[in-house]
């Protein structure tokens, strides 16, 4: 599948996969779409209800990993620990990672971080600051088994218009297993049918303002 690297509306870059007309990252702004969704409708929140300084974040979809250098210099900024783990089936080449600009956009000076990020091993532990410790899990969304881990979830799998089988009851019942009482799930989409089957796995839905490009997002809590 051919792959290639453009500029969104806020200036910030993604990997757009032609053969799907898909993107990793929203083409009206990539920093801005993962700043809306998952740090302040998601990471903001978690942190002003939960009152911790420390959190266990799953993402679906590490991808370019934009959410988690943005959550790391979050947790920098803030002194709270964050415990990520990022699941990805196909992994990012490292020619693509060099070919982004978020480290330019957002904190020229944390480079050395943003690289320790993609170059740091697979399915292993890996401290990345005093703050921020991510585990990198290349698997299929399908096969998380994890159960009551995580305060968070990242959702951020590519669209369901050319995935549809990431977009199912069977994956959100993991993602509700996965979750702690009273965790939390953000993502991009508000599809109507998503909606209605996370209420009836048992979570709370909220539809809030979307990003740019989206009229609406998704914010569901496990109760």
């Amino acid at each position: 599948m051919h792959r290639q690297i453009i500029t969104t509306a806020d200036g910030s870059r993604t990997i757009q996969l032609e053969d799907w007309n898909e993107v990793y990252h929203s083409k009206h702004g990539a920093i801005e779409e993962a700043r809306h969704v998952f740090i302040n409708a998601g990471l903001h929140h978690v942190l002003e209800t939960h009152e911790r300084c420390e959190l266990s974040i799953l993402e679906i979809g590490f991808g370019t990993g934009l959410n988690a250098f943005l959550t790391l210099l979050e947790s920098q900024r803030n002194h709270f620990t964050i415990n990520y783990q990022g699941v990805e089936a196909y992994p990012v080449t490292l020619d693509e990672i060099c070919q982004l600009n978020y480290v330019d956009l957002i904190s020229p000076q944390d480079q050395h971080i943003f690289d320790k990020l993609h170059s740091c091993n697979w399915n292993k532990k890996v401290r990345i600051t005093s703050f921020f410790e991510l585990t990198k899990r290349q698997q299929f969304f399908a096969d998380i088994t994890d159960v009551n881990q995580f305060d968070m979830i990242y959702f951020d799998a590519f669209g369901a218009r050319v995935q549809p089988e990431l977009w199912t009851k069977h994956i959100f019942k993991k993602m509700f297993d996965a979750l702690k009482v009273n965790g939390v799930l953000v993502t991009y989409a508000a599809i109507g049918q998503v909606k209605r089957e996370m209420i009836e796995l048992g979570f709370l839905v909220e539809r809030l303002q979307g990003p740019p490009g989206k009229r609406h997002m998704l914010r569901a809590t496990k109760k």
